[in-house]
Order: C-alpha cells, then sequence, then structure tokens
C-alpha cells in the first residue's frame, strides 16, 4: 500500500509495463510474460473457439494483471478479476485521474475469490481451474452450480522443467485440493506427467 499510494492509474500502468518490458525471472531467465503455460494458452483458445467468455480471476493484483493480460492471455481488462486498493477520482493539473489510495478494497483470495466472481462478474463459472488451495472455494463455487461444470487442479510436480510444490511449501500451498479434490469430482492435472510442453 505504501508502494501505490497516490499514485494514479495511469501512472502504475506505466511503472508496470516499464518493468515487464526489462525483468527476467531469476531461475529461467526468460521475461515474465514468456512465462505462461502452452497448455493453458491451449485451453484459453480451445474454449474461445466455443463460445465461451474467458476470465482471470487472480489474488494478484487487479491493476497489474491488466496491463498484461490481453496481450498475452487474449483476455481484455474488464474480464479481469483481482485484488485491489481502493481508489478515488482527483483532478491534477487540470486533468481528471484515478489515485490509488493506501487501503485494501478487496481481497480476490480463497473465500474471496466467489465474491469477486460475483462482484464482477455476475454469474458462476461453468470451468473453473486453479493450482493452490487458493483457488478450492473458487472451484467449490463452480462444482456447486446446476448442470455440467468442470473444475480442475495443475499441481506443480515437475521440478526440472518448471518447479515443485504443494503440501510443504510456503507459497501455493495445496493440500486441500489434492485430498478432496479427487473425491469432490475435480480433475488433477500433473505438470510432470499430463503436459508434454509447459513453455510455448
Amino acid at each position: 500500500m505504501g508502494t501505490h499510494a497516490g499514485v494514479t492509474a495511469s501512472e502504475f500502468s506505466e511503472s508496470v509495463a516499464d518493468w515487464l518490458a526489462s525483468a527476467r525471472h531469476s531461475g529461467s531467465g526468460k521475461f515474465y510474460t514468456a512465462m505462461v503455460y502452452k497448455p493453458m494458452l491451449e485451453l484459453l483458445d480451445y474454449l474461445r473457439d466455443n463460445d465461451f467468455k474467458v476470465f482471470i480471476v487472480s489474488g494478484g493484483g487487479i491493476d497489474f494483471l491488466r496491463v498484461f493480460a490481453e496481450e498475452v492471455y487474449g483476455i481484455p481488462p474488464e474480464q479481469v478479476v483481482g485484488s485491489s486498493l481502493k481508489a478515488k477520482y482527483e483532478i491534477r493539473n487540470g486533468s481528471p485521474v484515478i489515485v490509488k489510495q493506501a487501503e485494501v478494497d478487496f481481497i480476490d483470495d480463497k473465500a474471496g475469490k466467489p465474491v469477486g466472481i460475483h462482484r464482477y462478474i455476475g454469474q458462476r463459472p461453468v470451468l473453473a481451474v486453479g493450482n493452490s488451495d487458493g483457488d478450492f472455494e473458487m472451484l467449490e463455487w463452480t462444482s456447486a452450480g446446476e448442470g455440467p461444470s468442470l473444475a480442475m487442479i495443475v499441481h506443480h510436480d515437475d521440478a526440472k522443467r518448471e518447479w515443485a510444490y504443494d503440501r510443504e511449501s510456503h507459497i501455493g500451498r495445496l493440500v486441500r485440493g489434492l485430498d478432496e479434490g479427487p473425491q469432490r469430482g475435480w480433475k488433477i492435472i500433473s505438470m510432470k506427467n499430463d503436459w508434454n510442453l509447459i513453455y510455448p
């Protein structure tokens, strides 16, 4: 909040774009925008080709994601749901601007994800894909709807081609999804065993 407060939405977007143009992942050496999953891109294309409307629902910052979501995933800014700070309208140097505030507006993680979906999308999904227990409630909400639905978990279990984490991880922990997902009919996708390629 301290680094974002007082920054206009335009200034923030410009700083994100500048960072993405030069920042590389320390392990892979790739640009962060190149570290997307080929099977994920294929699924997005398949869904769009079959008239599904596709959204990103992330615990990450909505203003950060909106900078690159369309270029990288083909998902326009209005179809991104994420965490946010409060904002206000101001006039600066004679021009209207939106200014980020040092106060949390919404956290789009865990039980917040179904709330974010309701707030920004207004419909229960028929398909949802997650990769940690932070997505559990979103998958639960999706699979509890009337009619057909599909809930999937991408299990990061390929330490050679990407990295491996689940039960003991301090980030992206996946315990409940592995334990309860199969009983709920959710599909567990193994990066190691199910994906021929990870990155495009």
